[in-house]
């Protein structure tokens, strides 16, 4: 029962906003008392850290099964966007905002994970794309994973980047091929304007 409190708890999080959704709300969804849902959680701010906490190993374990498939390091990072744009953004996209805004604790803890999560990922991604010769071997590793990670999340920011002016899915394809195109050999260039061209048709 906890576990499909959560599930439906997280979906009407995603949809509707960690702040828009109450506990009479995810009670009348469960089709159960409100003190029933308090006998899993004790407020709110558990229920939205334990949902937070779902969605980042969901993806996590997603992205997971990506790296696993050992695929060329530059097709790896746009299958990771893909992944990671139909699970989180979109229409979801206003609910990361009001956790940021109303749940700052929550939001810096999630944040803190992705950030440990993704520095092994990318670094792992990196390091193989330059041992392929797809990545010029003469760059510092850390920075190009802290610089990646600082335009992830920088991207974001809906006053630099207007959604009118920047679609989420143009933005991030934009991103990740001045990401990749900063680091590439010929070799990876080659690979990346393939890629771009199959997107783009």
């Amino acid at each position: 029962m906890k576990e499909q409190l959560l599930k439906t708890a997280t979906e009407l999080f995603l949809n509707q906003g960690f702040k828009s959704i109450t506990m009479d709300d995810i009670a009348r969804e469960m089709g159960m008392s409100k003190k029933t849902v308090y006998s899993y959680y004790e407020n709110k701010e558990a229920i939205v850290s334990a949902c937070a906490l779902h969605i980042f190993t969901s993806v996590c374990g997603g992205i997971d099964g990506i790296c696993a498939r050992e695929m060329n390091p530059i097709e790896e990072l746009y299958d990771i966007k893909k992944y990671v744009l139909e699970h989180i953004n979109g229409e979801r996209t206003s609910s990361m905002y009001q956790l940021q805004k109303y749940y700052p604790k929550i939001h810096q803890e999630l944040r803190k994970s992705q950030y440990d999560y993704m520095q092994s990922c990318v670094t792992t991604n990196v390091l193989r794309g330059i041992e392929q010769g797809l990545f010029i071997s003469e760059i510092s590793v850390p920075f190009v994973v802290n610089i990646y990670f600082t335009g992830m999340t920088g991207i974001k920011d809906e006053t630099i980047f207007p959604r009118s002016a920047f679609p989420v899915g143009d933005l991030h394809d934009m991103y990740l091929e001045y990401h990749i195109r900063g680091i590439v050999t010929p070799k990876g260039r080659k690979i990346l304007n393939k890629l771009i061209k199959s997107n783009h048709n």
